[in-house]
């Protein structure tokens, strides 16, 4: 810090403005990156789904229709009139842009199971070329059939349906969510720093991270698929760590200044102390964002770039242009004056009588707070875990609707087949295989080569229709199923299907239901190797920065308590269908993302350890100066708990406007990283850290001797 230090006050102006320069740069590539963004990204490429989805593309040269749409005629589905209005959508879609082939029911020799169980409503499959903007065309189609043609009633499904209807929705709930956040944030912020200019500071910070982010999420754009959503972490986690670094960083020079220092000394030793507070703490935030990168699904590695990404130029903001504005302002950082108590650090006070009170009964304490938080934790034992499908939006949205017609009107899921591929079957091995798929529960009928078989009997009749589905020594196989893909009967069947005994060398299962169930898998295959990486690179640091043993397992054990807090939470909002009251409305489906109670979890405890660092920071400086424990731990706590829980609850007001958002994992994820942040910066920093604090006393500063040698040699104490 000392390098730092020195330029930033020997070059204030050259740093400050050299930084602002880059991040305007940045905006050129930056805001491009809003246009890349993608929707999907929930499944597991490398899984066996994800080679049949491979294989039907370059082999045969089809995937799952992009759009699938059901007309709902006014008489029934053969009658002339309703054929003729057939033909005429038919001719009308394919004419669109982008759209490279449209089938139904009625181009594929009307089979009973593309016509609704009332005979009045039939299947439109629309395919899209290699070469078309999906998602214009997926709009224009969107905007412009559902509704009435020719006195038919469209409804418009399919995932990229979907992904673009969430798309929307995100842009404009970020907008709404942000629209609200940002003025709550200055109100506070101004309260929070005590001055109308120090409460500006966070901004440029904020500023800074986003930009950068932005920058990076661009440039991986270029290479691989992001997430649309790592847009909502790069604005909530830059917001929050400008908050979190520049409360630090100001108090910390105020308090220096307070000491007499001169400006240049003051900023000196802000840096030197609060400035390695924050370079830890900020490098602990980006190692435990980077353990979404072990999960093959690109949703959650595009968060693990956004995380790293925000929280290394947040890092880079505080240490730079923010100490370098310091230095420039001086005094006048305290200017526009508005609450006397924010600016003036108090030896004694609230936090001051709370950590000794905590200490005076420590046990009692702990074993209530302990209960309380186990009590809300056994309620996650009842989670039933899930992915994403068109219910993450409200029921009222015309994707949802459409998609509850096909759930209620047909007798199975045309659109969402379960696809088989075969390698080099013999004839015979093929009819026995299509036979005993056809047997399965839960499947309606089977397609193949062969023709269509439904409970054991194989009709050759359709047997043209499917003839296209041999390609390169490959045969395809389409299981129609009556469940939901995306859900716990979707993984039941294709369960079923992976466990046919068959003498085909080669069999591959793929198709919606498969993939939900490879991702799944998937999440669960990367999530121990996930927590162990944080779990050992957290021990690791905390080590580093404190010089203990056993405060990196207290801080571990305590983050896994607080999460176990917050999942159990979750699930009783979500699975449990509570609290429409505060969250908005949305559809209960037994299940809660597992994919975002991932992203929750991973960035709950990144933040957390944010937390961690600032009090243990301070509790270390003091013990280090000669302080008992029970003075240090009252003392730091006293100068940074009002700073962690400012912090803590403005960070909470960011991501609580995500709320506020019509998908309802947005909801998940926002509502779950502001509890997990309260519950951590009030119950587990305020009373359970003194308190185990005080029942461990000089053991909290314990290792073996020849580790102490090696962070004196390394230079890591203060």
């Amino acid at each position: 810090m000392n390098a730092i230090a020195k330029l930033v006050v020997r070059h204030s102006r050259l740093v400050l403005f050299g930084f602002i320069a880059l991040m305007a740069l940045s905006t050129i590539g930056g805001f491009q990156a809003f246009g890349k963004l993608q929707a999907a990204g929930y499944d597991d490429p490398g899984s066996a789904s994800g080679v049949v989805q491979r294989v039907l593309q370059s082999q045969f040269h089809q995937a799952q229709p992009d759009l699938i749409l059901v007309s709902t005629f006014k008489d029934p589905a053969d009658d002339a009139s309703s054929v003729a209005i057939g033909a005429k959508l038919k001719q009308s879609l394919r004419a669109e842009v982008g759209v490279k082939k449209v089938s139904s029911y009625f181009t594929l020799q009307s089979p009973p199971a593309l016509r609704s169980t009332d005979g009045k409503s039939v299947y439109f499959f629309v395919y899209f070329a290699k070469t078309a903007d999906s998602n214009a065309a997926a709009s224009a189609i969107q905007h412009k059939y559902d509704g009435y043609f020719h006195g038919a009633r469209i409804y418009i499904a399919g995932w990229t349906a979907v992904a673009v209807t969430i798309n929307h929705s995100i842009a404009k709930d970020l907008a709404f969510a942000e629209s609200i956040a940002i003025p709550v944030t200055v109100i506070l912020l101004v309260f929070a720093f005590g001055s109308l200019v120090a409460s500006g500071l966070p901004f440029l910070v904020a500023v800074i991270s986003a930009f950068g982010a932005f920058l990076v999420i661009w440039l991986v754009s270029l290479f691989t698929n992001v997430s649309v959503f790592s847009i909502n972490l790069v604005t909530g986690m830059s917001l929050g760590l400008g908050i979190d670094y520049a409360l630090l960083i100001v108090n910390r020079f105020r308090e220096e200044r307070v000491k007499g220092r001169e400006v240049p000394e003051a900023v000196t030793q802000t840096l030197k102390t609060a400035g390695r507070t924050v370079f830890f703490s900020g490098f602990t935030v980006a190692v435990v964002m980077a353990a979404l990168l072990f999960f093959p699904q690109y949703f959650l590695r595009s968060f693990a770039v956004a995380g790293m990404a925000a929280v290394g130029f947040a890092v880079l903001g505080a240490l730079f242009p923010l100490a370098a504005l310091l230095n420039l302002l001086g005094d006048r950082v305290n200017k526009g004056r508005v609450l006397k108590a924010a600016i003036t650090p108090k030896e004694t006070g609230f936090w001051e009588s709370i950590s000794r009170a905590v200490m005076r009964r420590p046990l009692p304490i702990v074993f209530v707070i302990l209960l309380f938080l186990g009590g809300i934790t056994s309620i996650a034992f009842k989670a039933n875990f899930g992915l994403v499908d068109d219910r993450i939006l409200p029921k009222q949205n015309s994707v949802v609707v459409a998609n509850d017609v096909i759930r209620t009107s047909f007798s199975g899921r045309e659109g969402s087949p379960v696809e088989v591929l075969l390698r080099n079957p013999s004839q015979n091995q093929l009819l026995q295989y299509t036979k005993q798929l056809s047997q399965l529960s839960h499947v309606v009928r089977v397609q193949s080569p062969l023709g269509i078989a439904q409970n054991g009997f194989l009709d050759p009749g359709y047997a043209p229709i499917f003839a296209d589905f041999r390609a390169d020594g490959y045969v395809r196989v389409q299981a129609i199923g009556d469940v939901e893909p995306r859900s716990g009967q979707g993984v039941a069947l294709i369960k079923q299907v992976r466990a046919i005994q068959t003498p085909i060398h080669y069999v591959r299962v793929g198709g919606s239901a498969a993939s939900f169930t490879d991702s799944i898998q998937g999440i669960s295959n990367a999530l121990p190797w996930s927590l162990g990486w944080i779990a050992l690179a957290t021990l690791i640091l905390l080590f580093l920065f404190t010089g203990s043993v056993l405060l990196p397992f207290k801080a571990v054990l305590l983050n896994a308590l607080s999460l176990g807090t917050t999942l159990g939470f979750l699930t009783w909002v979500f699975q449990l269908d509570n609290l429409h009251w505060l969250v908005g409305p949305f559809q209960v489906t037994g299940s809660i993302d597992l994919s975002t109670v991932v992203l929750v979890v991973v960035i709950a405890f990144g933040l957390s350890m944010d937390y961690e660092l600032f009090l243990l920071g301070r509790i270390k400086e003091e013990h280090d100066r000669g302080m008992s424990t029970i003075d240090s731990v009252s003392f730091g706590l006293q100068r940074s708990g009002r700073i962690v829980t400012t912090a803590a609850f403005v960070l909470a007001v960011s991501f609580f406007g995500f709320v506020t958002s019509g998908v309802s994992i947005m909801k998940l994820l926002g509502l779950g990283i502001a509890f997990a942040i309260l519950l951590d910066a009030s119950i587990v920093r305020a009373l359970l850290v003194p308190a185990l604090m005080r029942l461990f006393g000089a053991a909290n500063w314990w290792a073996p001797k020849w580790l102490k040698w090696v962070y004196r040699k390394a230079g890591l104490e203060h």
